[in-house]
């Protein structure tokens, strides 16, 4: 009888014990509670730039957040396509897809796996194909498809092939040039981003084959709603005139000198200015006036030859591309560019990119030099004689001398102009397109895990164990000590 009032003692205080292991086992787990963020992952996006006389592919990467609505973007690799830029494939267009090839296996291999199918590719063709559009829409549509289809054999998040604007591009390039310099956002000392109070914002210029672009902020609102491009970036809103020159880059504006020489000349050989004396350059007129930047003679002969005759002289080369700018008509004079184009006062500190940087860089004027200087450098410059130039730079690779010649066109083209490469990242209109794509690209929802240090956790996991075990010893109690037992026994 004695041992028949033992069991439910013991069961009680079994029971008794359990729940006191369990009532430790839950204060340990409510006892410093810690909650811990996971770093964002890294997201990465992939932007063509599909100029007049190349194509580049640049990767962009940045943290899943970002800061007021816009990510914070840094260029993880730049990879030149091989060849001239995609406009020149119109007998080929499917070659212009292949040509993409292997900068798109340097991507591939640069972005984790699990990340490509989220990896947002854009193809954005500049002046060379806003050029083709003007001479053959179709040819221009064709080329586009192809482009498209190749990128869309790989396995990123392709978001379309499209020939951009001339005000996108210079927006773009001037979000680039802000952005890297921290005029838009920076990072502080205690690891968080901050908006600059005192941040200066410059304008930017951009020098390429076929077109040149500037932008700035300017003082009061933009007059011409054609001219105003609107933007918020981290936050803040921003009002920017932008104009694309078309038929005003290097190599289109020295195709216009061209034009105007031997019209006036209207001879077979014509005088050049901007060449050095000792160099000359025999062209046939189909390829002279083969661009809808240049008007052609009446009548005309494609086939007839023009050879221009280097005088290098930097005084009438700089008063004949005058003649090939309009200066004077403008509708809303003095808030004037040039050709007509209508320009608000510039405001600020500008920066000049692209070809400004290779032109003035190839003389050593880059990135600060006086005026008084630049100026000097340019006159001697233009002024030297082929032979005597080519011994000078005896380093430049002979595919590079049918350029040399231009140098003295170009650097009256933009001679008072200079650039800065910052951040070691390539300044163009693809990084500031990547920053206002990423508004549109939501952010990821911060992630979250909780826990306790490993003493604690150690010390749950003790008294759980024990509990259960307890809770095992009870259940094995139950199954032996059976009521007919408990009647033997009495």
């Amino acid at each position: 009888m004695a041992k028949l009032q033992m069991k439910p003692m013991l069961l009680g205080v079994a029971l008794l014990a359990v729940a006191c292991m369990s009532i430790v086992a839950l204060i340990l787990s409510l006892a410093n509670y810690q909650r811990v963020e996971v770093p964002y992952s890294t997201q990465y996006g992939i932007v063509f730039d599909a100029g007049s006389t190349h194509t580049a592919l640049f990767l962009y990467q940045w943290p899943g957040n970002k800061e007021n609505n816009t990510g914070v973007v840094s260029q993880n690799l730049m990879c030149d396509v091989k060849g001239d830029g995609i406009s020149s494939y119109v007998t080929n267009p499917a070659g212009a897809g292949e040509s993409l090839r292997e900068c798109l296996d340097v991507a591939l291999a640069a972005v984790p796996k699990k990340k490509q199918k989220t990896t947002p590719v854009y193809l954005g063709a500049t002046a060379g194909m806003r050029l083709l559009s003007l001479q053959n829409q179709t040819q221009a549509n064709i080329i586009i498809a192809e482009v498209s289809k190749f990128i869309q054999s790989y396995p990123f998040d392709f978001r379309g092939a499209t020939i951009i604007s001339g005000t996108e591009e210079g927006a773009y390039g001037w979000i680039t040039i802000n952005y890297l310099l921290e005029d838009f956002i920076k990072y502080t000392f205690d690891g968080k981003w901050s908006h600059p109070k005192a941040g200066r914002i410059l304008g930017a210029m951009d020098l390429g084959g076929s077109s040149t672009q500037i932008s700035f902020t300017p003082k009061d609102a933009v007059k011409d709603p054609t001219s105003a491009f609107n933007l918020q970036l981290y936050g803040q809103k921003y009002q920017l005139y932008t104009h694309s020159y078309l038929c005003f880059g290097k190599d289109q504006a020295l195709r216009k000198l061209q034009a105007y020489l031997q019209k006036t000349a209207n001879l077979s050989t014509v005088n050049h200015p901007c060449y050095h004396t000792g160099y000359n350059l025999t062209i046939t007129l189909g390829n002279l006036y083969d661009s809808p930047c240049v008007e052609k003679p009446v009548p005309f002969n494609p086939s007839a030859k023009v050879t221009f005759v280097g005088t290098g002289d930097s005084a009438l080369c700089l008063s004949s591309f005058r003649n090939v700018v309009n200066l004077s008509d403008c509708a809303l004079s003095p808030d004037c560019g040039f050709n007509g184009v209508y320009q608000p006062p510039v405001n600020g500190d500008f920066y000049a990119f692209s070809a400004y940087f290779y032109t003035f860089d190839f003389l050593g004027l880059a990135p600060r030099t006086p005026l008084p200087q630049v100026l000097s450098t340019i006159d001697n410059f233009c002024n030297t004689n082929w032979t005597t130039l080519l011994s000078t730079y005896p380093n430049v690779k002979e595919k590079d001398k049918q350029h040399t010649h231009t140098h003295t066109h170009s650097l009256t083209h933009c001679r008072c102009l200079y650039l800065y490469n910052v951040s070691d990242t390539d300044i163009g209109w693809t990084l500031g397109y990547m920053l206002n794509l990423t508004n549109l690209i939501p952010a990821e929802r911060p992630l979250a895990v909780t826990g306790v240090e490993n003493k604690q956790w150690a010390a749950e996991v003790f008294f759980i164990v024990f509990g259960l075990f307890l809770s095992l010893i009870i259940l094995i109690a139950l199954c032996v000590w059976s009521p007919n037992s408990q009647t033997h026994i009495v």
